[in-house]
């Protein structure tokens, strides 16, 4: 047993040595692919949108009419041929936002394919295929087919965002991943059956393994339900070998296979929180139930916050005692009635009435915040300095010690408060607006803009279950990943779509102290903003002079009233420890010459240049006059209206440029009167 440690250890060092040499020196080539063919391995229809998994590639396509999409007719194992154009997935462009390339490339995606046709070549005629075909065919025509996707296939897609950021918000997530838990009931299940008909052990566990595989390809082999899998297997073939060590076999296969595997969520988890639970079996002790899931619970929740603070920057230090109830109630009520729902359809009525339950419970302790900790974007280091800590915690299993991890957490809650630093950030939304001002010491944290993409078309059938949304997806991730907690500030420059349409979900979303308005009416966009406003008790203003926060001063340039959106921008003017910033919204060149004729402006060290560089804004009148240092466009990557204009490029020739199409997010921080300009260049 000593040799198998000693070999065990030496392979583990050896793996993690070749996981981080294999994604260092990993790379895609860029190809120029018009057309590829393929066997369908996972596709899903979300209102006119396609997505389909083929070989290497991830393929988008949109339909062109609503008689095609009910005329839509492909299965799982079809070959199907798709032309049109690939390109690469790029990194996230906002800084500690999730990857979505790399998290592709957990799923062996290296590219997306945007196609314009296809053609079925070949029907499946492969029969594993066809019951999973006819699996998701019976699910798909329950009308709880979004839980039942989701507690028995593990696709979480369609779930709605505000319920599924209740689960994560309340630490509860993790048992809506079809893992452990999962394969422990089903395996249960049919070990019951069977014993019932047959009494030989041995053919038991080789039926249970062979259905237990089958079930992998159902969940196109997850790497959670993998490694659960192949952990019953080993365990049940190599009984003399320790279950960690078993484990620790099995991750080490994993990411030799696939390296980008610990970009996956569910594959981290599964992994640490499994193997520290076997490593500290012994703390988990005791006959009644509820203690042990407790203890369990617990253990799970501390090996886990560093992947909550990686991930969604958020814990909440009641989900132990959350997971007692919980975890009973989806392990003994939901997924039992699940499995049970999709043998006998008409009890969907019943499975409804637990979801609602399930889902109450959910929001009522979601709104409990209390005891919610927002937690600021670590690095590595700290990550294996917490784990030595909570292992040296685990081990001694005394009350001070965790009162004094507590402690720690709470102050790194807070650590905000002794920051001296002042940081601005444009944050890459697309083609739109949204900057961030954070002051030292967390004494004022502005948002001005939110960003927002504009529907173009209203039609029933293309109407997705889960529209995409900049707040959630990037805004307010962002928000919890710099340690803040609440916006005191929202400006809004004016009522266009694209720079306060992430408004409402922002404000249902997060704490905003107070909405600031540009000054003229308000168009339609912005009273009902303020309608949820006064629901919610929310102060807003409007037409203000400025902010004032002690030393800080930021000024609105008011000049008189227009009669457009754009030339009603707030402009804003604001020094950071003696720097100079200038936000222009979507001014144009009349709103520039009432501005140098009002105001004595020059020498300013950042321009958020107007209007996303068209040609309406930045006159070389207006340049020359406030010479910028640095001039910063928000931009969408290959935008419909070609911005930047060459003419705006060309007048800020003298300045340096930095584009969230090119750049990604641009974050300007000052510590000790030195300005240092990062980019979160994808």
């Amino acid at each position: 047993m000593k040799k198998l440690k000693i070999i065990l250890l030496f392979s583990f060092i050896l793996s993690i040595v070749i996981l981080f040499f294999r994604i260092k020196n990993d790379s895609v080539e860029e190809k120029n692919i018009t057309s590829i063919d393929g066997i369908v391995k996972e596709y899903s229809v979300d209102g006119d949108k396609l997505n389909i998994i083929i070989d290497n590639y991830k393929v988008i396509y949109y339909f062109k009419s609503e008689k095609e999409l009910n005329d839509f007719n492909i299965s799982y194992g079809d070959k199907i041929k798709f032309i049109g154009n690939s390109y690469i997935p790029i990194n996230n462009t906002n800084f500690n936002m999730f990857n979505y390339r790399l998290y592709l490339k957990s799923k062996k995606i290296n590219y997306i394919f945007n196609a314009d046709k296809y053609t079925v070549i070949k029907h499946n005629k492969n029969i594993f295929y066809k019951i999973k075909q006819s699996i998701k065919d019976r699910i798909e025509r329950n009308n709880s087919s979004i839980y039942l996707k989701l507690f028995l296939l593990g696709n979480k897609e369609e779930l709605d965002y505000n319920i599924s950021s209740t689960y994560s918000n309340n630490g509860i997530s993790h048992l809506f991943a079809v893992s452990g838990m999962h394969i422990s009931l089903l395996t249960l299940i049919i070990y019951l059956i069977l014993n019932k008909f047959i009494k030989n052990k041995i053919l038991n566990n080789i039926i249970v393994s062979i259905f237990l595989v089958f079930f992998s390809f159902l969940t196109s082999f997850s790497s959670s339900v993998l490694r659960a899998v192949m952990l019953f297997i080993l365990c049940k073939i190599f009984k003399r070998i320790k279950t960690q060590y078993i484990l620790l076999i099995i991750f080490m296969s994993l990411i030799l296979y696939n390296p980008f595997y610990i970009y996956d969520i569910g594959f981290l988890y599964s992994f640490i929180i499994t193997f520290g639970l076997i490593i500290f079996s012994d703390k988990i002790n005791g006959k009644n139930y509820f203690i042990k899931v407790f203890k369990t619970s617990l253990i799970s929740f501390l090996l886990g916050i560093p992947i909550s603070i990686l991930n969604f920057h958020e814990i909440n230090l009641i989900s132990p005692i959350l997971n007692i109830i919980f975890v009973p109630f989806i392990s003994f009520i939901i997924f039992p009635l699940s499995i049970i729902t999709f043998v006998f359809p008409p009890l969907s009525c019943i499975f409804n009435f637990f979801i609602n339950i399930l889902e109450g419970l959910s929001i009522f302790f979601n709104n409990i915040t209390y005891f919610k900790l927002i937690l600021k974007h670590v690095n590595l280091f700290y990550i294996f300095l917490y784990y030595f800590v909570i292992t040296f915690i685990l081990y001694k299993n005394k009350v001070k010690y965790y009162v004094l991890f507590l402690f720690i957490l709470i102050i790194h809650s807070n650590m905000n408060y002794i920051n001296s630093n002042f940081y601005l950030t444009m944050l890459d939304v697309g083609q739109g607006d949204s900057i961030l001002i954070e002051l030292p010491h967390n004494s004022l944290n502005i948002l001005i803009d939110t960003g927002g993409k504009f529907k173009y078309n209203n039609d029933v059938w293309k109407v997705k279950k889960k529209e995409y949304s900049i707040a959630s997806s990037i805004t307010i991730p962002y928000l919890k990943s710099r340690g803040i907690k609440k916006i005191d500030y929202l400006i809004l420059t004016h009522g266009d779509y694209d720079h306060m349409g992430e408004a409402i979900n922002l404000v249902n979303n997060f704490k905003i102290e107070s909405v600031i308005f540009n000054c003229g009416k308000l168009n339609d966009l912005e009273k009902k903003l303020t309608k949820v406003l006064n629901q919610k008790n929310i102060k807003h203003e409007i037409c203000i002079n400025n902010i004032k926060k002690d030393n800080y001063n930021l000024e609105f340039l008011n000049t008189r009233i227009y009669d457009n959106e754009n030339d009603s921008s707030s402009v804003i003017y604001t020094e950071l420890n003696g720097y100079k910033f200038m936000f222009m919204g979507d001014a144009g060149v009349g709103r520039e010459k009432d501005i140098l004729d009002k105001y004595n402006l020059s020498d300013i060290d950042v321009l958020k240049v107007g209007h996303h560089g068209s040609n309406t804004s930045s006159s070389e009148n207006f340049i020359k006059n406030i010479s910028p240092k640095y001039s910063l466009i928000s931009v969408g990557e290959n935008n419909r209206y070609g911005h930047p204009k060459d003419r705006v490029l060309n007048v800020l020739r003298n300045s340096k440029i930095y584009r969230t199409d090119i750049d990604g997010s641009i974050m300007f921080k000052i510590k000790n009167n030195k300005l240092k300009i990062e980019t979160c260049n994808p």
